[in-house]
């Protein structure tokens, strides 16, 4: 069984979209890569930090899915950290209500000791200096670092950034993000310079319209399953990060040729993330469901043609 480290935010979310609203609900960016890791053959272990007000039902939630919270700080009369967004009607769009980092303003990450050896460590979107602390804490140069990031932290932290990319292997960001980091419009320049910086791999999402997968002079694209109902983005990305790092956890195959398999599924499990609001659709999708859907992916790319 291949182990996955994850570091990233468990939290509390408020989401609003054409399609109702939610109070409270259970979010963050480790909580959708751990659930949809939960998926394959590993044994996850989550770094993180809440207040006591997280409840013990959310991490229940996550233990029964072979999840470790071991490295889950529990802040003694903290707050966890909160987000709170509303979407526009194309659902690509949203306005950030309120943030609240709380017990996160003042995260010191800590590895437990049986996870030292990760095979694939799962950077979620975090301070760069919490990212590269993680790094630094592996006893074991694991098989694959994945790194997820924001314009957030090209704002407002560029240079620790820089640093923390030169330690990783595949970086995962949106096509708006990479054109930021870089200064190039074409997707395929950015994706170059990217590499330059430390990624064997860059991963560009572009939301509803698939993802990219680079490497040197290599290209492939993934579509996103064309789907009737879009009811809450949020955590898409987190749950494609979860997909394409636990399914290579699982597998202990880190070949380009296997990475494509890994966007594949991260886009899969994506494709249902989207279909409830927060984490429910994630809480009972089924494998039987997953496989099925697989097949539409395959049948939405695969066809003959006769070349001359």
């Amino acid at each position: 069984m291949g182990k996955l480290l994850v570091v990233g935010t468990l939290a509390f979310d408020a989401i609003e979209s054409p399609f109702g609203k939610t109070d409270k609900i259970l979010g963050g960016a480790a909580t959708y890569i751990g659930l949809a890791a939960a998926n394959f053959d590993v044994s996850s272990c989550i770094v993180s930090v809440v207040g006591d007000d997280f409840p013990q039902e959310y991490m229940d939630l996550l233990t029964d899915r072979n999840i470790s919270l071991d490295g889950v700080e529990v802040v003694k009369g903290g707050k966890t950290f909160f987000w709170s967004g509303k979407y526009h009607l194309d659902m690509n769009t949203r306005d950030t209500l309120a943030t609240e980092l709380n017990t996160l303003a003042d995260f010191n990450p800590v590895v437990p000791d049986n996870f030292k050896d990760a095979d694939v460590v799962m950077l979620g979107n975090l301070h760069p200096s919490i990212q590269l602390s993680v790094i630094n804490q592996m006893e074991k140069k694991p098989k694959l670092i994945v790194l997820d990031t924001m314009n957030y932290w090209m704002d407002n932290s560029l240079e620790e950034l820089k640093e923390v990319i030169k330690h990783i292997d595949v970086i995962t960001l949106n096509d708006e993000e990479a054109r930021q980091l870089t200064g190039e419009y074409s997707l395929v320049k950015a994706a170059q310079k990217i590499e330059k910086m430390g990624p064997k791999y860059v991963v560009i999402k572009k939301g509803e319209h698939g993802a990219l997968l680079f490497h040197n002079q290599s290209i492939f694209f993934a579509p996103a399953l064309p789907l009737e109902e879009v009811f809450d983005p949020t955590g898409a990305g987190d749950t494609f990060a979860g997909g394409f790092a636990g399914y290579l956890a699982a597998s202990k195959n880190i070949s380009f040729e296997n990475l494509k398999n890994a966007v594949i599924q991260g886009s899969n499990l994506a494709s249902f993330c989207v279909e409830k609001f927060g984490t429910e659709r994630m809480l009972t999708v089924t494998k039987e469901e997953i496989a099925n859907r697989l097949l539409q992916f395959r049948e939405l790319t695969q066809f003959n043609i006769e070349i001359e």
